[in-house]
């Protein structure tokens, strides 16, 4: 490749970085300014992360659940897709919980139901449902906790702005005297 060709991908490449990044602020300012204010977007976020701590061993059912719950809920469908990414993040955070969760709740007696399968396939779907219920528990209780601090981050957000933009309204409304 020649230098100047190289200089001109660089620069092209430079140029695509700072649009995906001015894109994804945009898109950041929008969620916050959500219309719903910040109740619905911290809901979302709740939902998509109570979603994704159940549905990781059920191979891609979440958009099956998000989608229903967030327009039942009245949620901010964004804020679930970000609340479901953050939950893939933390997940093997989360996993042996899940595990515990599920093997204390799911019954003792729950393998003399499936007998019948091959051995490896009823340790396989055991150790599969004890994730889901964990899961379900866990994924509940994370959604709980997770609504609160959200909310309050994006209502402070909120004010925060509105108090920028009065200061700079009264500044404006200030008689200048030369």
């Amino acid at each position: 490749m020649e230098p100047t060709q190289a200089k001109r991908v660089i620069k092209a490449n430079r140029s695509r970085v700072k649009k995906t990044g001015r894109w994804l602020k945009y898109k950041y300012l929008m969620l916050l300014r959500a219309k719903g204010g910040p109740s619905k977007v911290a809901k979302g976020f709740s939902i998509g992360l109570a979603i994704e701590m159940f549905t990781l061993p059920t191979f891609g059912t979440a958009a099956l659940l998000i989608i229903p719950l967030v327009y039942m809920l009245r949620a901010s469908l964004p804020g679930a897709l970000i609340g479901f990414l953050l939950g893939k993040l933390v997940y093997p955070l989360f996993f042996f919980l899940n595990k515990k969760v599920g093997k204390a709740i799911v019954p003792k007696h729950f393998a003399d139901y499936i007998h019948f399968l091959p051995n490896w396939l009823e340790k396989f779907i055991k150790g599969a449902v004890d994730l889901i219920v964990g899961g379900m528990v866990v994924g509940t209780i994370l959604g709980i906790l997770a609504y609160f601090p959200i909310k309050w981050m994006l209502e402070y957000y909120t004010h925060r702005r509105k108090e920028k933009r009065k200061r700079r309204k009264a500044q404006l409304m200030v008689p200048h005297i030369p």
